[in-house]
Order: structure tokens, then sequence, then C-alpha cells
């Protein structure tokens, strides 16, 4: 939960994996790091977009839009709250195992290979970032 003078919003466990299993917050901010209304309305958008192309079941998106994306509540400093949420949600979760060479990736490994998973990958089969 985070609380914002009289604003606060419930952000619940299923609405932190939802964000990470869709990779909403993926290249959603731009270089100069400001979440203003333009990234809220482009994570709407990205999340619409999402949910028109799934074939399958998007209960879960669907729960994350009505709980707190397009809650009254959720402003700029609101989605910047939830991303800083976010990461320290994501930071504590288990590692996993790497697809190539069963290497144990650590929560800033993850991270990395979340931001770079367009980057082409080096001689030792793991993706690296421009930097």
């Amino acid at each position: 939960m985070y609380t914002s003078g009289t604003r606060n919003l419930e952000i619940s466990e299923e609405n932190l994996a939802t964000i990470e299993k869709y990779g909403l917050f993926r290249h959603l901010i731009d270089s100069n790091g400001i979440v203003d209304e333009t990234v809220l309305d482009k994570l709407k958008l990205n999340i619409r977009s999402l949910i028109a192309a799934q074939e399958e079941d998007s209960k879960d998106l669907l729960d994350l839009c009505i709980d707190v994306i397009y809650h009254n509540n959720m402003k700029a400093f609101g989605l910047q709250q939830l991303i800083k949420l976010y990461l320290e949600w994501f930071s504590k979760q288990e590692p996993i195992w790497g697809h190539q060479h069963n290497e144990r990736k650590s929560c800033s490994d993850r991270l990395d290979a979340y931001d770079s998973q367009d980057q082409p990958e080096s001689s030792h089969g793991r993706a690296y970032r421009k930097h």
C-alpha cells in the first residue's frame, strides 16, 4: 500500500506478480527518468493492447486495471510509488534459474535481463545491456 496525503491504494501480491508476468514496466520510462501523466497514459495503452491481443483469460490484467491502474487515486506520483514498491518486492523474490548453462540468476541479473530482453547475446549466452 502507498499513501500520499489523503490518497492511498491497496496493492496486492497478485498485482505485483501481474506486473512482473507481463513486463509492464519494461521500457516504460523514457531516458529522462521522469514519471509523469504521459507515462501513466502509455502504461494504460500498453495494458489495453495486451488485453485486446490475448486469446486466453486476462483476469489478472483486468484486476490490475480495476484495482490499481484505473483507480481514481492513480496519478503520476502514484505510478512512481508503484514502481518503487514493485522494485522492492521484486528484489525480495527468490532467484530463478537461467535457461542457459543452468546458472543461478541474482535479482540484479533478473532486472538487467528484464531491461535488455531485446539485446543481442554475448558469446557466453547471456544478454548484455548497451550503455
